[in-house]
This record gives structure tokens, C-alpha cells and sequence, in this order.
């Protein structure tokens, strides 16, 4: 199937046909189109052949684990993922979150919430072009950011980073040195609103130190504990 011209689509993987009617008709008029899967058990397939620019899940199917699901579609792309779940607590958020979600809203939410929520994350996950004033080229240690390829090496090789993960990484780096607060990093880095979600910034930092920094190694994100963090100065 061939996308609209000009046209985003969402892949919506919800068990509640209520809340798919929901979110598929405000989701069309603001220019979206928008595939389903009802029980999670086709909802690869359709990542694979529909290529969304969106994915949002829903952790409790009938017939597949939200959890497992939601792991093996970050091993698959790097697609933007939002958790839409009536699951509210801590843990299964930050869960979440480190299978690769790079937002989780629970149940019930408001539709122009949702749709802020959208905005946010394809901002991430869509290239940017770097200020001509922003360094292209970021070394530390065996870690190299080319940040205008949107490529990371560490030893040579190349690391995969999710877009929210190089977006996180790019803040730091831009800023070398310079310490950054939990709530600078969110609103920069996830957008307004998001200043209060800290464990967001945690989750994704470890990410990102288990992807780039070797054991004995030098720190390539340096923490400030109940402040914030900065990227290791030259």
C-alpha cells in the first residue's frame, strides 16, 4: 500500500474498538492515515509493510505481550513508539521505556494530549538540519557523533541509536561541558510539558552510556546527582 502524498501514518495497536474509532477519526482530519491491528498478532507485519512514522501501542492484548511487542519493534526500526496504556504505575512505564517506547501516556488521556504527544515524538524522529553554528563532528575518547549524518561510532564501529536516544545524545554533546538539568533536557529534548518526567531523562541516559561506554572506561555522560548531566568536557 502506498502512503498519501503528504500524508503521516500511525499504526494503532489497541484492542478496544471504541478507542480506535477515537483516535482514527481525530487522527485523519489532522491529516493522518491510520492502519490497525486489534490483537497485537499482526502488528510486525504491518510495521514491516505499512511503514508507519508513528506507532502507538497498547500494552494489554488479548493475544500478545505489550512489553515483548514493543521490544522487538525497536529491534526492528526506529520508528516513534507511544505507550497508550490504562497501566499507570512507575514501573511498568520505566519498563517500557527501556524496551525502546520513547513516550507513554496511560488511560484515560485527552485527545489534543495525545496528539501533542505525536507532534512531540515525529519531531524527534524526523532529521533536522544542524545550526551553522553547531559543531558537526563531536569526539570523546573512541566515541565519534557526526551530527550531521545522525551516525555514532564508538572503536569504529557504528552504533544504533533510536532517534530519541541521538536526540538526547546531540543535546548533551552541542552543549559539551555545560551542565544540563533534568527539566532543560526534557522540555529540549522531549518538548514542553515533559519537565516533571525525570525518569524519562534517567532511563535514556543509561541507554545511551550502555551503548557508548566500555567498562574502565572514561565517561562519556558525566551525572550531577539531583541536577542534571553534562557531556564529558575536552
Amino acid at each position: 500500500m502506498t502512503q498519501a502524498q503528504g500524508r503521516t501514518k500511525a499504526l494503532l495497536v489497541e484492542d478496544d474498538p471504541n478507542i480506535v474509532d477515537l483516535i482514527r477519526s481525530n487522527l485523519y482530519v489532522r491529516g493522518f492515515d491510520t492502519c490497525v491491528s486489534f490483537d497485537g498478532r499482526h502488528a510486525l507485519e504491518l510495521l514491516e509493510t505499512e511503514r508507519p512514522d508513528i506507532v502507538l501501542l497498547d500494552l494489554m492484548l488479548p493475544e500478545a505481550d505489550g512489553f515483548e511487542l514493543c521490544r522487538q519493534m525497536r529491534e526492528r526500526s526506529a520508528v516513534g513508539i507511544i505507550v497508550v496504556s490504562a497501566r499507570g504505575g512507575q514501573h511498568d512505564k520505566v519498563t517500557a521505556l527501556n524496551f525502546g517506547a520513547d513516550d507513554y501516556m496511560t488511560k484515560p488521556f485527552g485527545i489534543e494530549e495525545l496528539l501533542a504527544r505525536i507532534t512531540a515524538t515525529l519531531r524527534r524522529t524526523r532529521p533536522v538540519e544542524a545550526p551553522q553554528a553547531t559543531p558537526l563532528r563531536v569526539e570523546v575518547g573512541d566515541v565519534v557523533i557526526d551530527l550531521e549524518l545522525r551516525q555514532v561510532q564508538v572503536a569504529g564501529e557504528v552504533v544504533h541509536l533510536t532517534p530519541t536516544e541521538f536526540a538526547l545524545l546531540r543535546e548533551l554533546a552541542v552543549n559539551r561541558g555545560k551542565l544540563l538539568t533534568h527539566a532543560q533536557l526534557l522540555r529540549r529534548v522531549w518538548g514542553p510539558g515533559y519537565e516533571t518526567e525525570t525518569e524519562y531523562v534517567r532511563v535514556y541516559v543509561r541507554r545511551l552510556r550502555a551503548k557508548l561506554e566500555g567498562q574502565g572506561g572514561p565517561p562519556v555522560i558525566v551525572t550531577h546527582p539531583r541536577a542534571g548531566y553534562r557531556f564529558a568536557p575536552d
